[in-house]
């Protein structure tokens, strides 16, 4: 038995605490002693009395015998005192080694053990009695549970323990051990630690568990069998002693059309009726089992029961719906009727012939394959007279062996699996016949004539072989692989590549062997990785796809992988070298176009801020002059002035427009979008060029319509487009014309019109009118640089809205910019208003 480790440090440290003290020397009274008698002279000395040597040795004398009486005196009273207190602690003592007797006898009256934490994070103090006291290292295995518990238990109880350390949460729980035996675990804390108590169950409480185990697992297997009878597709009872119902499942509820089973229990709503169940009484009265067949109106339709009925204690019934089984069979009747008449539509040819080689069933097929009569048919011939009379007509083929060669065909009656041959008969027809052996000894011929799939396979082995030599004399290199990822076919286009040798490629060797041969030409794993997975996929649903090979030789491949029927693969190689080369030459070119582009735009920028300051100064000082203050200037200079300011107005609005039209090429122009009034801009656009029409006598006209109202987009730009197409028109016009600028509002759009009557425009020039720096005056006084339309063009586009333009020579020029307009309220303006300027 093991002794339990906390107890014996009780005792232990019970009988230290009454070991006998030593006496120590008392430390007050030799001081007292020392005051009394070193402490006169010292006295003396200091007060500078005299001293007499007898009386300084009485009084040493008598102070020694006065020390020795007190400390006699206290030595026994002390030894008095620990004497009675010894007595006391010895009795303790015993006491206590009493307990921890009986304390031992209790651990070890039964197999048990006790398991105490004094701290959450502590070691534990084990005591056992004979609990696991036969293995070595026992109290190690002890807390180690799994080697001795059943693991779902073992998990349990370290759960448990777990939660008692930490929250000091009681428990108890039954656990089965791994050799059979069964034990009791119980923790709870008790004075600040956690303690559990382990025991092994025998006895009544052995049988208890035990019943209690048999008791789960037959109402596991009671409730088994009741889900098993609750999902039968027939209904299923049981009576108590009484003759009630105790339990139906859910298809006698649907049965009798009741709510739920308890619904059907306490109404008693019985399946069969009161005759049925009167004979049924009968027959377990005697003891039998009845079984009978009745009629029985389930879920309001009468269906004939198959119900048997026994009794042992209780009532049980059970009834087999036969509706289904008389339909089936019904069914199956009207299924070979069925079967029949698709034997008769079907092409082939069918015979069936009984155990004893009698003709038992043929379709119009056959009759009509053999050319047979009605009445012979009808006789229901044997297999052999069959042949035989095919033979006498030469409808079989002619063998040189008839017995044997029809010995050889009645080997199918003995036969397992299905037997095939081929007959060619004398009239050039080609059968396929097929013998099926049936399971009651007979035999089922099939007959299908495959003479035009015989001449289809040929015409197929010639075209077959007519693009296998195609595809040799193609340039491009051509490789299938078939699903388990060996080569089925390659050309010689295909050999000459990739460099491989022809003898290696009749073995028709793995997609793997392949590849690493042509590593060599060409190293990218990412290449041959997809390829490999293209060919060797179970995907019947793959995606080809197209690579470019750049090998290392300089040639430049373009792969497809495509997918065949069956899970094959097809790879194809083209040589694109050529193409490649020229490809980056234009690159190359389309580089240098573009490095080209962008100087010229950095140059127009640089050129146009260098020309924008000298303008801007000219257009100051011009200004300056003009002014009273700078003082008086004659007639002929003011003239002089005022051409000076148009020369350089006009060159800073070309400038503008080689800003913008650069700014538009990169990309670098965003609109400024807000709500364009139309009759607004119409107006500031005119004003724009009202020294224009003053300077050449021209009238302009604004027709607007009173639901045009405004759209979303850069009014300034806006406005631009209508000043240049002002200024082109007014430029071709002739002195005493009119120019028209109409808008009006269609279909989610915004649409300007400029129209002049000008000279109009010849039709070989209309198409380059949106060029830049296209201008064709056409005899007219219009001067500039041809980057008015060109701005047009890309400030619609930049809207998203489109140009169109309209001349003929001789009668003027029309101009139509069409804007996208989103739904907005119009605003009500005049329908048309007129200004002109001579």
């Amino acid at each position: 038995m093991m002794r339990c480790g906390r107890l014996h440090f009780v005792v232990e440290a019970a009988s230290r605490r009454f070991q006998r003290p030593r006496l120590r020397p008392w430390g007050g009274s030799a001081a007292l002693v020392g005051v009394v008698f070193f402490g006169a002279p010292a006295a003396a000395q200091t007060l500078s009395l005299p001293v007499d040597a007898d009386v300084v040795g009485f009084a040493f004398s008598g102070g020694l015998a006065l020390f020795s009486a007190v400390v006699a005196l206290t030595h026994i009273g002390e030894r008095n005192h620990w004497r009675r207190r010894e007595s006391l602690m010895a009795a303790e003592l015993e006491d206590l080694r009493a307990r921890f007797d009986r304390a031992r006898t209790f651990l070890a009256s039964e197999p048990q053990a006790f398991v105490a934490w004094s701290s959450p994070d502590g070691d534990p103090d084990v005591s056992a009695s004979t609990l696991l006291i036969d293995a070595e290292g026992a109290q190690r295995r002890l807390l180690a549970f799994g080697t001795w518990l059943a693991p779902k238990d073992a998990q349990a109880l370290e759960a448990a323990i777990d939660r008692l350390r930490k929250n000091g949460e009681a428990f108890r729980l039954p656990l089965a051990g791994v050799a059979g035996r069964y034990y009791d675990a119980e923790g709870r804390a008790v004075g600040g630690s956690a303690v559990l108590r382990i025991r092994e169950v025998s006895g009544d409480r052995l049988e208890l568990i035990s019943l209690r185990e048999r008791h789960a697992e037959t109402q596991r297997m009671l409730a088994g069998l009741q889900a098993l009878l609750d999902a039968a597709p027939t209904p299923v009872w049981l009576r108590d002693q009484n003759g009630r119902l105790s339990f139906v499942n859910k298809a006698y509820v649907a049965a009798v059309e009741a709510k739920d089973k308890e619904d059907a229990i306490s109404r008693g709503v019985e399946l069969l009726d009161r005759e049925a169940r009167s004979d049924a009484a009968k027959a377990l009265a005697k003891g039998a089992v009845w079984r009978d067949r009745v009629l029985a109106v389930v879920a309001g339709a009468r269906h004939l029961l198959d119900v048997t009925k026994t009794t042992a204690p209780l009532t049980a019934a059970i009834a087999i719906d036969r509706h289904d089984v008389e339909s089936v069979r019904a069914e199956l009747e009207q299924e070979m009727q069925c079967y029949v008449r698709t034997l008769d539509q079907l092409p082939t040819a069918v015979a069936l012939f009984d155990r004893k080689k009698r003709l038992i069933y043929n379709n119009e097929a056959f009759a009509k394959l053999w050319q047979l009569d009605a009445r012979f048919l009808d006789q229901k011939p044997t297999d052999g007279e069959l042949l035989d009379r095919l033979r006498a007509d030469e409808r079989v083929p002619a063998e040189p062996d008839y017995r044997a060669w029809k010995e050889r065909l009645f080997e199918a009656y003995r036969a397992t699996e299905p037997v095939r041959h081929t007959w060619h008969l004398p009239d050039g027809r080609i059968l396929d016949v097929v013998a099926h052996p049936n399971a009651q000894g007979g035999v089922t011929y099939l007959y299908e004539d495959i003479t035009k799939a015989y001449d289809l396979e040929t015409r197929f082995n010639a075209l077959n072989r007519t693009q296998s030599e195609t595809l040799d004399t193609l340039r491009e290199g051509v490789a299938v692989f078939r699903a388990d990822g060996r080569l089925s076919f390659c050309n010689p286009a295909f050999i000459k590549l990739w460099r491989l040798d022809p003898e290696e490629l009749a073995k028709k060797p793995r997609f793997e062997a392949l590849a690493a041969r042509c590593q060599m030409l060409h190293e990218s794993a990412e290449t041959w990785a997809a390829l490999k997975g293209f060919v060797t996929s179970f995907n019947d649903m793959r995606e080809g796809f197209t690579r470019r090979i750049e090998r290392s030789d300089g040639v430049v491949l373009d792969c497809t992988a495509q997918s065949l029927l069956d899970g094959a693969a097809l790879l194809t190689f083209v040589d694109v070298t050529a193409d490649v080369n020229v490809e980056r030459a234009l690159t190359d070119r389309n580089k240098a176009l573009l490095a080209a582009e962008k100087l010229r735009n950095d140059f127009i920028h640089h050129i146009s801020y260098e020309l924008r300051s000298p303008l801007n100064n000219i257009n100051g000082f011009v200004h300056l002059l003009g002014e009273e203050s700078t003082g008086p200037l004659n007639p002929r200079q003011l003239e002089y002035l005022g051409y000076v300011s148009k020369s350089s107005a006009a060159l800073l609005a070309i400038i503008d427009d080689i800003l913008d039209l650069a700014t538009i090429d990169e990309d670098a122009l965003e609109l400024e979008v807000s709500d364009v009034d139309v009759v607004a801009t119409m107006h500031a656009a005119i004003e724009g060029v009202q020294d224009r029409l003053e300077e050449n006598s021209i009238d302009v006209q604004i027709v607007a319509m009173d639901n045009v109202g405004s759209f979303r987009g850069d009014a300034k730009r806006v406005r631009q487009v209508l000043f240049n197409l002002l200024s082109n028109a007014i430029g071709f016009s002739s002195p005493g014309q009119t120019v028209t600028l109409a808008a009006l509002r269609r279909d989610r759009e915004v649409v300007f019109k400029v129209t002049d009557r000008g000279r109009g425009i010849p039709p070989e020039v209309l198409a380059r009118v949106f060029d830049r720096f296209e201008s064709h005056t056409a005899g007219s006084r219009h001067r500039g640089v041809g980057l008015g339309l060109s701005i047009v063009r890309a400030f619609m586009e930049l809207h998203g809205g489109k140009v169109l333009i309209d001349s003929a020579p001789g009668e003027g020029t029309s101009v139509t910019c069409v804007f996208p307009a989103s739904e907005s309220k119009p605003e009500t303006r005049p329908a048309a208003s007129e200004g002109g300027a001579s």
